[in-house]
């Protein structure tokens, strides 16, 4: 009998060793760790492990260590009875599935799996692990509801699902999990409202909801909830308004209920939060003044209040921030000047104002006593000069004025401010002239200055920049002639000084333009030759020279440009014929080639075959087209013939043309018409406008316009 049962031990043992053998032989485990293994080796079944991180998760072979060698796996730990207390396989890489088995490790208290790519619902079985104190499943592509039941581990304090793709409700029984301290379900497509029971949350410190499909109004008694230190529920759709009772949080220091449907006035409550540090309540529809308790919070580091409907003027009462560091009010109906002292502020960097309707000047001291690195007040009616100081402390990134009234010149600072990055000032009343040292700013990248009262000369040290993408100094009074290497700057994409005064030639150095995609030079007094060079801009986009006194005629190989898709040479006094290759241009969608001294056939191929005529009015030498000039069957003499010319003739076909270069010339052809009644439709082009008239022309009363020149024809 005796032998009879060591044979059956020796067999029970065999068999357990057997069913957890991988192919790598057998052993006999002890009996408090043979669950857990089992439970471990199924959990590395159900994984797909690129990278074999747990390689060394298997039995050892004809090991003499009975002891817990799984404990000695990659990431795991036990606890001091050789159970798995902390299974951790964060950043490993690792797809498939959560195995049900996992149930089976009865002491685990903190499970870690974030950061991978596992998929599939959560297993159900996690709330059978009532030792969990904490459980990380964020950054993963889990779907499928939040496992329930997890209410039952009553020792819980940290829950992590955020960054996946679940789906239904908020897990109501974590309320009855007093002792949690954090709970982050943010960007993980939860819907439905914010469960009461969370009210009993008496030591939850980080409360992270953002970012899911919420709804409903944000539940007052969380203002009870008197531990939380953070609190995240922004990028959902709750509407309503704060909470009062968020006043009573005393320990709050981090605050954000951005992008939603919120509204209402921001509670003067808040006001009471000595400790809070950051406030985000942008993109919503809170409305009303800023409240003046805001002064209160004077460990406010930043503040963002973006995005609303707020009014009133900004309250004096923000100069007491002094930690502040980030304070933005932009797109929201403030009215009044920006409150002196804000330049007092000592540790602000970022100052964003900018689609108010505030008035007055800029804090004379603004940036002398801080590190201020981006300053956009633009869409105002702000006005008075710009502040000299703005990057003494040399931090200022971006400098964003446009759209106001400023005046006064550019503060030479500027030139010499090495951090700037962007120069935004357009469209204000600036005046004097471009400080020299801009093309020396090694991070400068956009220089804009379009539409203000400059004067003087481009600056040849433009040319010396390494970094300028984009010069925008149109709408100006500058005088001169283009620097002759200005086009050099390598990582140029767009220059744009249209309608000033610039005059001479255009420098033909072309040969290094490896990024220009943008070129427009139009309504100046730029004349000679368009350099043939231009066309070796290969990113060319859009080239406008329109309104300027070029001659000679159209290069040629500028057609071949591959990716010109807006062409403007209207308004000069270019020659010769319209160049064949445009036909074929292969990127070509609009060309306006009018008002010149073009002569001959236009080519009928690619866009000429669909060009809108007012792209070639003007060119009284021009014919065919397609039938939008006239054909080019006839001499130009017999096609565009004078009204005399067509008395004297026995020819008793109806006129197809009339060409007049002038009003008196045009009435006097009219008349001749009138008296032949043969013209029974009227094409009228004056500038960019085009009608048919319908009507018999005796018919039009002219008299009372001004026409500079017309053209007639019957279809």
């Amino acid at each position: 009998m005796h032998t009879h049962l060591l044979f059956f031990f020796f067999f029970f043992n065999c068999y357990i060793g057997l069913s957890l053998v991988f192919a790598e032989g057998a052993l006999t485990l002890p009996p408090n760790d043979s669950n857990d293994v089992s439970s471990l080796l199924s959990i590395k079944s159900t994984l797909i492990d690129p990278a074999d991180h747990l390689s060394d998760w298997k039995v050892p072979i004809n090991s003499s260590d009975t002891g817990p060698f799984h404990c000695n796996w990659t990431g795991v730990s036990c606890n001091s009875n050789g159970y798995v207390e902390k299974l951790d396989l964060s950043n490993m890489n690792l797809s498939g599935r959560v195995s049900d088995r996992i149930q089976g490790l009865h002491s685990l208290a903190y499970l870690n799996i974030c950061c991978n790519g596992l998929s599939s619902e959560l297993p159900n079985s996690l709330s059978n692990i009532t030792s969990l104190k904490s459980i990380d499943v964020s950054q993963n592509n889990f779907i499928g509801g939040f496992p329930g039941g997890l209410g039952r581990a009553s020792g819980l304090k940290s829950v992590n699902a955020s960054s996946n793709n679940f789906s239904g409700f908020l897990p109501e029984d974590l309320g009855n999990v007093t002792s949690l301290e954090s709970i982050d379900f943010r960007g993980s497509f939860f819907e439905g409202s914010v469960p009461i029971s969370f009210k009993n949350l008496q030591n939850l410190k980080f409360l992270g909801l953002s970012g899911n499909n919420l709804t409903g109004k944000i539940p007052p008694e969380l203002g009870l909830l008197s531990a939380l230190e953070t609190i995240i529920l922004g990028y959902n759709e709750f509407e309503g308004p704060i909470p009062p009772e968020f006043g009573n949080l005393d320990n709050l220091q981090y605050l954000d209920l951005a992008v939603g449907s919120l509204s209402g006035p921001i509670p003067s409550e808040l006001g009471r939060l000595k400790k809070l540090t950051t406030v985000y309540l942008y993109q919503n529809r809170f409305e009303g003044k800023i409240p003046k308790e805001i002064g209160n919070m004077t460990a406010l580091v930043f503040l963002d209040l973006s995005d609303n409907q707020i009014s009133g003027e900004i309250p004096n009462e923000i100069v007491d921030l002094k930690n502040l560091e980030l304070l933005n009010l932009m797109c929201n109906q403030l009215t009044g000047p920006i409150p002196s002292k804000i330049g007092e502020l000592t540790k602000l960097s970022v100052l964003e104002l900018w689609q108010n309707s505030l008035t007055g000047p800029l804090p004379a001291n603004l940036g002398q006593n801080s590190p201020l690195q981006w300053l956009d007040v633009s869409s105002n009616s702000l006005s008075g000069d710009i502040p000299a100081g703005l990057c003494d402390s040399g931090n200022l990134t971006k400098l964003i004025l446009f759209n106001n009234s400023f005046s006064g010149p550019i503060p030479l600072g500027f030139s010499t401010c090495s951090s700037l990055i962007r120069v935004r000032v357009q469209n204000n009343l600036i005046s004097g002239t471009i400080p020299t040292g801009f093309g020396n700013l090694p991070k400068l990248q956009r220089l804009e200055l379009a539409n203000n009262n400059l004067t003087g000369t481009i600056s040849d040290d433009f040319a010396l920049s390494l970094s300028l993408s984009f010069i925008d100094v149109s709408w100006n009074r500058l005088e001169s002639s283009l620097p002759s290497n200005i086009l050099f700057i390598p990582s140029l994409q767009n220059f744009i000084a249209s309608n000033n005064n610039l005059r001479g030639n255009i420098p033909d150095q072309f040969q290094d333009c490896p990024s220009l995609s943008v070129l427009d030079l139009s309504s100046n007094h730029f004349s000679g030759k368009i350099p043939q060079s231009i066309a070796s801009c290969e990113r060319l986009v859009n080239l406008n020279l329109g309104n300027n006194q070029f001659t000679g005629e159209i290069p040629r190989p500028i057609a071949a440009l591959p990716m010109l898709a807006i062409l403007d040479l209207s308004n000069n006094s270019l020659t010769g014929t319209i160049p064949e290759n445009f036909g074929s241009s292969p990127a070509l969608e609009m060309l306006n080639l009018s008002y010149n001294k073009l002569e001959g056939p236009v080519p009928n191929n690619g866009i000429l075959t669909t060009i809108n005529p007012n792209d070639l009015i003007g060119n009284v030498g021009l014919c065919g087209g397609n039938g939008i000039l006239p054909p080019c069957s006839q001499s130009f003499s017999t096609t565009c013939i004078t009204a005399k010319e067509k008395e004297n003739s026995h020819h008793q076909s109806r006129y197809r043309w009339i060409c007049c270069r002038n009003f008196s010339d045009f009435i006097s052809r009219v008349d001749c018409v009138c008296r032949e009644k043969v013209v029974q439709k009227m094409v009228l082009v004056q500038h960019f406008l085009h009608r048919l008239v319908q009507v018999e022309l005796c018919r039009v009363a002219l008299e009372a316009n001004s026409i500079p020149e017309a053209q007639f024809h019957e279809h």
